[in-house]
């Protein structure tokens, strides 16, 4: 359930018309309802709460400050993946105790940046990154925290793009080279070893390979113990997926009380990193229709969101709700492909899609698009990006405003040959 319903014919996000928000701010923008976002850490944590557990929202998801305020007034962590998330997370007032930093080609001066933050992990992926951190720690005066980032063969049964615990994947080391990396760590004066971390993948719909993984990762940790290493932690990752349109994934309890039971005797804090199942049902994008075409083989619905605003159906191939703001009570339908104004054929947020009729000037809602939205979005064909929402009850806020022209040249500057300014 989510706040995005009908009332008198048209969509609010919970008390607010999203037809106001448009006349308002214009079009496009996210919009995200508060409430859900609450509402979605609450089912998250709620079953873990008797146990020695932590929630670290992963912010590449979605990165506005204003939501990761919120998320981590409600006792979220969070995990990043560059210096630019530890700069937003701290800018948000992030407990520095409660960030991982996951990532497979962590920067020199990003590892740093960590190390003097003192945030709770470092997760290595590779031998060449654990010689880098401890380079760095010595450098600094300090004990790096480490987590060894494990990758356990397992098929996550997702799309490819977003597969990250098979052998053929960039992410983690192999369970039977990773002995040895915690043996090696263990050992180094720089390095504090403090934990085993492990994500299969994102947008998993199916408890099983959550659960394979974690076998994986538990026979791991029996040997590290017998072979006298001890870590403080086990980090499993995210990757629980959401409904976007037929998929049926878990419900957060259920997926709690299974990773509880297959971990029962573990005596290592539970380290999560939702990122999609937090936010991605918490917000959508909101276009206007500017045209519509027809030609001998298409009808097209021509918006004024493009890829460059959300990239999943291009990227993926992935399907996205898209419903009128205001209901009709004609019954009359197409089969359209709703697509943008990027000069590109892969610039679709919808194809051969059954849809109501709409006309120039009708809004249309993305749905779930909370998730990976705005956060991958870009200045591709020189548009500037939209803005963000945040609703609470009966009020809304301008959490990033719509980007100007002018914005789109901030920091380029002329080549002095050119005529330009040094």
């Amino acid at each position: 359930m989510h706040h995005f319903n009908f009332k008198s014919e048209e969509l609010y996000c919970e008390e607010v018309p999203l037809k106001k928000i448009a006349s308002e701010v214009g079009t496009p923008f996210y919009c995200y309802s508060q409430a859900t976002l609450t509402r979605h850490v609450q089912q998250f944590s709620e079953p873990f709460k008797d146990v020695d557990a932590l929630l670290c929202y992963a912010v590449k998801a979605n990165s506005n400050i204003a939501v990761l305020r919120l998320l981590l007034s409600l006792g979220c962590g969070a995990d990043i993946v560059s210096g630019g998330e530890l700069f937003r997370v701290l800018k948000a007032g992030g407990e520095r105790k409660k960030i991982v930093f996951s990532g497979v080609g962590k920067r020199e001066d990003e590892i740093e940046f960590a190390l003097k933050e003192k945030i709770l992990s470092l997760n290595v992926e590779s031998a060449q990154e654990l010689e880098l951190v401890s380079n760095i720690a010595k450098k600094l005066k300090t004990k790096a925290p480490i987590s060894i980032r494990v990758n356990p063969d397992i098929d996550p049964k997702t799309h490819p793009y977003i597969s990250t615990g098979l052998l053929q994947n960039k992410f983690g080391i192999p369970l039977k080279e990773a002995i040895g990396l915690f043996h090696k760590a263990s050992k180094d004066p720089n390095l504090d070893l403090v934990g085993i971390d492990c994500h299969i993948g994102s947008q998993v719909t199916e408890l099983a390979p959550f659960l394979d993984a974690l076998r994986s990762i538990k026979n791991t940790i029996k040997q590290l113990k017998s072979e006298g290493i001890k870590i403080d932690h086990l980090d499993i990752g995210g990757g629980l997926g959401i409904t976007y349109s037929d998929e049926n994934p878990p419900h957060p309890r259920d997926y709690a009380k299974a990773v509880l039971d297959e971990l029962a005797g573990l005596d290592l804090m539970l380290i999560m990193e939702p990122g999609r199942v937090i936010v991605g049902n918490a917000g959508i994008l909101v276009t206007k229709v500017l045209f519509t075409k027809h030609t001998s083989q298409k009808e097209f619905v021509i918006v004024d969101a493009a890829m460059n605003d959300l990239i999943r159906p291009g990227l993926y191939n992935a399907y996205q709700e898209i419903i009128p703001v205001k209901e009709s009570s004609s019954e009359s339908t197409k089969v359209v492909d709703v697509v943008g104004p990027v000069c590109e054929t892969g610039d679709f947020l919808a194809r051969e899609r059954k849809m109501p009729t709409v006309s120039p000037g009708d809004l249309l809602a993305v749905m779930s698009a909370g998730a990976y939205g705005f956060s991958m979005s870009s200045n591709y064909n020189s548009r500037p990006r939209v803005a963000e929402i945040l609703v609470n009850g009966d009020k809304f806020a301008v959490i990033r405003k719509r980007e100007a022209l002018e914005d789109l040249i901030l920091g380029e500057t002329m080549a002095h040959w050119l005529g330009g300014k040094d």
